[in-house]
């Protein structure tokens, strides 16, 4: 069986499980504190960053969007990448906004300030981080808003990538209950969705030791 290396409220980790959930391919959780920087870990990935798949002929894969493709090319169905040149371009190109953008302007002030900093022991949150975190959000879920407006689903007219690779991050920024969902009901109506698929039960279910999510974090009703 496959095993994940993961910290509860990484979006790269959690874009692996949906992954993995979506193409129904079992694996098993270990829970790693990258702030220690054990010698074992680092030997399976030197960047001693999660996510780490060990895969059941104990190949090692890291990278979240790496081992995304991957699982897409070793378990094709169903394609989360796209079934065109275009399709997959589109795919790679918001997968890369929240991974990037996303991910700057918004988790890394929000989940990185509140919660990583607890974890790892570095230092008191910033509160203008946390501030800049609370004003982007907004534009982040008008511009979800916006592309599910025009699209069945974020890149298109199916599931993807882009789509798991977002509510991996929006996932991560809920469990603190700080995603404004009344103001962008576009928004609220496609992870309303996503957080229905089979494949979120895991990520719903998680709780940080000591810091356990809002109720309406499990909510299918929110």
């Amino acid at each position: 069986m496959r095993t994940l290396y993961h910290l509860w409220l990484s979006p790269a980790c959690r874009k692996v499980r949906l992954v993995l959930a979506e193409k129904h391919l079992a694996f098993t959780l270990e829970v790693e504190p990258v702030w220690q920087r054990r010698r074992a870990f680092l030997a399976l990935n030197p960047a001693g960053e999660v996510p780490v798949l060990i895969e059941p002929d104990e190949r090692v894969l890291a990278d979240a969007t790496a081992i995304a493709e991957y699982l897409d090319e070793v378990a094709p169905e169903p394609n989360l990448l796209g079934a065109t040149p275009e399709a997959r371009a589109e795919t790679r190109r918001l997968v890369a906004w929240f991974d990037r953008k996303f991910d700057a302007e918004v988790t890394a002030n929000l989940v990185g300030e509140k919660i990583v900093k607890r974890l790892s022991g570095v230092g008191q949150p910033d509160s203008g981080a946390i501030r800049a975190g609370q004003a982007n959000i907004h534009t982040h879920l008008d511009y979800i808003g916006y592309l599910a407006d025009r699209r069945l689903w974020l890149a298109g007219n199916c599931l993807t990538l882009a789509d798991l690779t977002a509510a991996a991050h929006l996932s991560c920024v809920d469990y603190l209950g700080s995603v404004p969902w009344e103001g962008h009901p576009g928004a609220k109506e496609w992870y309303a969705r996503i957080k229905s698929r089979p494949s979120f039960r895991s990520l719903l279910a998680d709780s940080v030791p000591g810091m356990p999510p809002p109720p309406a974090y499990a909510d299918l009703d929110f």
